[in-house]
């Protein structure tokens, strides 16, 4: 049984400050979660600087010896104040999954535009995963992707996973990926893409239920975009894609309230996981992002009134419709 947790500071003060305490923070949570037989899966950190922070991250990672089986580093101001904040996944039992975490380095990225970057992450993934007799269309269940200045950017993005998954085979006559493209950034100066990619594979197409929610959401090829809204593996785990105020007709809902956009896009949530046989009071957690850090103090105060016992993580991040102020995606299992 997958357990998550949201691991912030102890108090706001200089990136050096906040990372010795956050990981400090993360051994003590690995020590409690080993004495109740759990192990560590993921972490996902959670940085407001990354070209000024990531390098510093990993050498204090080796420093203390924290080997950590999947890890994901992405700029996405945390909107408490915090320069660092960590997404924890622990388990009672071994993953049967394989996570990579896809970065370009500096002369990879250099002159490439979007669509170049995409298509290169893209390439370094099938790369992975082919020779060990896997492909993206059957074993690739879920996607993060992130655009740096994502207004500019994001069209290439769309425009090369469509072309990848029109060679891999994936259609919507036959199925997309569950998947959050978002504002967000690397430490490469010039990296304007970055994907993570969680892979099971033993998976087989008849182990995955792709939840489409049709009475409030349209299906994405409808507006050329590819990607599931959620999808149900058959060991009862559900992958909510990044979710927005959206309606069946593809139209953005609420323009201009922050509040009302939450209320639909979690409306849009229940929806896709009812259908999944399952439902928003058994959501461990929230990744919410935000366009407008104006937005951060009544977004998490509405987020505390509904939710008050659900961890809960606020970000800058710009969804990829200008018009959308607010996103969150999350998972059960």
């Amino acid at each position: 049984m997958n357990r998550f947790s949201i691991l912030r500071p102890e108090a706001c003060g200089s990136y050096r400050d906040a990372l010795s305490s956050v990981l400090d923070r993360l051994e003590k949570h690995f020590n409690a979660e080993a004495a109740d037989g759990r192990r560590p899966v993921f972490v996902r950190f959670f940085l407001s600087d990354a070209q000024n922070q990531a390098v510093a991250l990993k050498a204090a990672l080796d420093a203390r010896g924290l080997v950590l089986p999947a890890l994901s580093i992405v700029e996405q101001p945390p909107l408490d104040g915090s320069h660092i904040a960590a997404l924890v996944q622990t388990a009672t039992e071994q993953p049967d999954c394989l996570f990579h975490s896809l970065r370009l380095s500096e002369e990879e990225a250099a002159g490439r535009d979007s669509y170049a970057q995409s298509r290169l992450l893209f390439d370094k993934y099938l790369d992975i995963i082919r020779p060990l007799g896997l492909d993206l269309k059957t074993h690739c269940v879920r996607t993060w992707i992130y655009v740096r200045d994502i207004d500019a950017n994001y069209a290439g993005l769309v425009k090369a996973r469509n072309d990848v998954f029109d060679e891999e085979g994936l259609s919507h006559d036959t199925h997309y990926i569950a998947s959050t493209g978002i504002g967000g950034a690397t430490e490469g100066r010039s990296a304007v893409v970055a994907i993570d990619f969680l892979t099971r594979p033993g998976i087989r197409e008849e182990d995955k239920t792709y939840l489409k929610a049709l009475s409030h959401l349209s299906p994405t090829h409808d507006y050329g975009v590819a990607f599931e809204r959620g999808v149900r593996l058959s060991n009862g785990q559900i992958f909510i894609s990044g979710t927005a105020s959206i309606d069946h007709h593809g139209q953005v809902l609420h323009e201009g309230d922050v509040i009302a956009q939450a209320d639909r896009l979690l409306e849009n949530i229940d929806t896709l996981l009812t259908e999944g046989g399952s439902s928003l009071d058994r959501v461990p957690y929230f990744l919410i992002y935000l366009r407008d850090i104006s937005d951060y103090a009544v977004v998490d105060a509405y987020m505390q009134k509904r939710f008050p016992t659900v961890p809960r993580i606020l970000l800058e991040a710009r969804v990829c419709r200008p018009t959308w102020l607010i996103e969150m995606e999350c998972e059960i299992g």
